[in-house]
């Protein structure tokens, strides 16, 4: 695990972990860093202009209007002697080369998936499954009035192993992302103490 440790100021040792928030575009990442953040958040979205048509895939209809061009940033205390550092990644595939430098480092990462857009979640999914060492939680980012698909049912269209956690949650709401960002460190922690020499 790569952390720093740091006294706090009730003298305990305090662990301080990074935590990568990836995806497709628009299913939430920024989001999940602005509802959970204890500081202002660093937030790098640019709006979306017409110069990104044919170059950026962007979904019929969809209307968001800015997008995330470099990470999003937060901070969070999890509990009294963890601090984790949110990294969220752009989402468009034309900055995910910036995804390897997002990742170095972390302790585990959170994939965030639209199942109106699952495709988009292939990339996320096989980047950490395949090209990144970093242990993963999925987590179905439950969009309000859209249709819902049970967990086993998006486990087969991602074709997620089963040692994977698979979650649903609300990034738009603190205790439900918190929930998530739990998971992840319970998942990366008990990989770290399987791997573990000895």
């Amino acid at each position: 695990m790569d952390s720093s440790s740091f006294p706090s100021d009730s003298g305990l040792l305090t662990i301080s972990a990074k935590i990568v928030i990836a995806g497709g575009f628009g299913v939430g990442k920024t989001t999940m860093v602005n509802s959970v953040s204890e500081v202002q958040p660093l937030n790098t979205d640019a709006w979306m202009t017409e110069a990104s048509e044919g170059v950026d895939d962007l979904p019929p209809g969809d209307k968001k209007s800015t997008t995330t061009v470099a990470m999003d940033f937060g901070r969070i205390t999890l509990q009294s002697d963890l601090l984790l550092y949110l990294f969220g990644t752009p989402g468009q595939s034309r900055f995910w080369f910036l995804w390897d430098d997002l990742s170095r480092g972390a302790l585990g990462a959170v994939v965030l998936v639209d199942t109106n857009r699952i495709d988009q979640s292939f990339a996320a999914v096989n980047y950490f499954e395949h090209d990144s060492v970093l242990p993963f939680v999925v987590a179905v980012n439950r969009f309000e009035g859209k249709p819902e698909h049970n967990l086993d049912e998006v486990r087969d269209a991602l074709a997620l192993a089963e040692h994977i956690p698979l979650i649903e949650c609300d990034a738009r709401d603190r205790g439900s992302s918190i929930g998530v960002l739990r998971s992840v460190v319970t998942h990366s922690l008990a990989l770290a103490t399987v791997t573990a020499p000895g």
